[in-house]
């Protein structure tokens, strides 16, 4: 029994070495194969750093996703408030628009019906000191019109309802009524204006660029005590150059850029007040940009001041650009010698206007310069006080009520009824549409409110080459 427990004993060491061995054979294989793995598997080391660095990576991807769905989130929430705020700018942008053309059309409709009749009374024999007060209410008037007219230009400026209906004309044009016009106001101050004419034809907004130009010679009769003014004309390269110069007291170096800044005006003589707002050349350099037409300014103290604007030439004039003075006064006589024997006198004008105001207005003003006036708020009514004669002059307002037609599709009318028919719209409204719209319906178009001089002497030239 001893022999065989031996035997049995030795058996089972024997086992267990193997055992043993096999267990250290086999953990020296696993050692190896784990270190090829590890060396072959990551550059850089044990593939457990490399799932943990996957790990975090995922972690990272998941936490950046949700941050960028709750940024997407706010986005949009802001994008959702843009709108809104976009909406309400454009309803107010609108509603500035329709106040800017109340105030364009029910302020300035009664303003235009002062300055007919304060026109039509200047024109009557009156005692001295009554003249004197009829000159005291235009001027007024003219003062009221010219702020007002500044602060709705800013305002439809800034609201971007303000666009350029650029078209060729003779500059003549523009420049003949302002000329006669400042030559007046410049008398009233002691002042002399040099008024040397142009032939030239330019394309630009005529109205527009006749607030630039007016603006000039506003400002040179306010800053000028004593001497002349100066409006011309000189030929350039690239366009003509429309000149308004003084000899007032200059401006200071410091101020040249300034005073085309809103609410800056330039130091005037002896501390005088001055009723203008400080816009006025803020808007000469906004509606200059609009055109693109440059503005510069050169000055001296004590000797004046020059201000102008590059108009560039309509394409048929190129050729002309270096003509001479000579050339232009040839061109002005004619003008001059229409203007002798009065075309107004014992002309039939009709007048359409939905204001009865302005209806009695126009009737006293255009009476004044001699005009058989018909005026009348319907085309029936006008030819029923006719008497059958024939209108030479159509003056019709643009705006003639709700549910009718407007001025231009009235005058149409009336024009393919009387042939040769001259027409001129007269309207509060300054959008380009309405000007660009007159035009090529080969009729003519006055902004409210009507000055009269200008009204004369466009009546005068449609008279002549009637």
């Amino acid at each position: 029994m001893a022999l065989f427990q031996l035997a049995a004993d030795n058996d089972k060491t024997a086992d267990n070495a193997a055992l043993r061995e096999e267990n250290r054979r086999l953990r020296k294989v696993c050692q190896a194969l784990m270190e090829r793995v590890e060396s072959g598997g990551s550059p850089n080391g044990a593939p457990y750093a490399a799932f943990e660095r996957s790990v975090l990576l995922a972690e990272q991807v998941r936490e950046r996703t949700d941050a960028l769905h709750r940024t997407l989130d706010e986005l949009s929430q802001v994008n959702v408030r843009l709108l809104a705020a976009n909406a309400e700018a454009e309803a107010a942008n609108l509603s500035k628009t329709k106040f800017l053309a109340a105030v364009s059309h029910d302020l300035l409709q009664p303003l235009n019906a002062a300055r007919l009749f304060a026109s039509a009374l200047e024109t009557h024999a009156l005692p001295d000191a009554s003249q004197a007060l009829v000159g005291n209410i235009g001027r007024s008037l003219k003062d009221v019109e010219g702020l007002l007219g500044t602060l709705v230009d800013i305002s439809r400026l800034d609201a971007g309802v303000l666009h350029a209906d650029k078209a060729p004309f003779a500059v003549s044009t523009l420049l003949d009524a302002l000329a006669e016009e400042y030559k007046q106001v410049a008398a009233v101050r002691g002042l002399t204006l040099h008024y040397v004419p142009s032939s030239a034809l330019v394309t630009s907004d005529l109205a527009l660029l006749a607030r630039v130009v007016r603006n000039f010679l506003s400002n040179a009769v306010r800053y000028t005590e004593h001497g002349h003014l100066l409006l011309g004309c000189r030929r350039r390269k690239d366009g003509l150059e429309i000149v308004v110069g003084d000899t007032g007291p200059g401006i200071p170096e410091p101020q040249r850029q300034a005073i085309f800044l809103e609410f800056r005006r330039a130091t005037q003589p002896n501390g005088q007040h001055s009723r203008g707002l400080g816009l006025g050349l803020a808007i000469v350099d906004r509606i200059s940009t609009m055109l693109e037409h440059p503005v510069t300014l050169t000055s001296k103290l004590s000797c004046g001041s020059l201000f102008s604007i590059l108009v560039p030439y309509a394409p048929n004039d190129a050729g002309n650009s270096t003509s001479g003075n000579s050339a232009e006064r040839k061109a002005w006589e004619p003008l001059r010698s229409a203007w002798e024997h009065d075309p107004l006198q014992g002309c039939v004008v009709w007048v359409i206007d939905d204001d009865p105001a302005i209806i009695e207005g126009m009737q006293a003003l255009l009476g004044s310069w001699g005009c058989r006036v018909r005026a009348a708020a319907t085309v029936s009514a006008l030819e029923a006080a006719s008497d059958g004669e024939c209108p030479a002059v159509l003056l019709v307002d643009y705006h003639l009520g709700e549910h009718r037609e407007n001025g231009i599709d009235l005058a149409s009318r009336l024009r393919r009824r009387y042939p040769g028919l001259a027409a001129v719209v007269i309207t509060a409204n300054h959008e380009a549409a309405v000007k660009r719209a007159t035009r090529e319906a080969g009729m003519h178009c006055l902004l409210k409110p009507l000055k009269p001089l200008r009204l004369k002497m466009l009546l005068g030239t449609l008279l002549d080459s009637h």
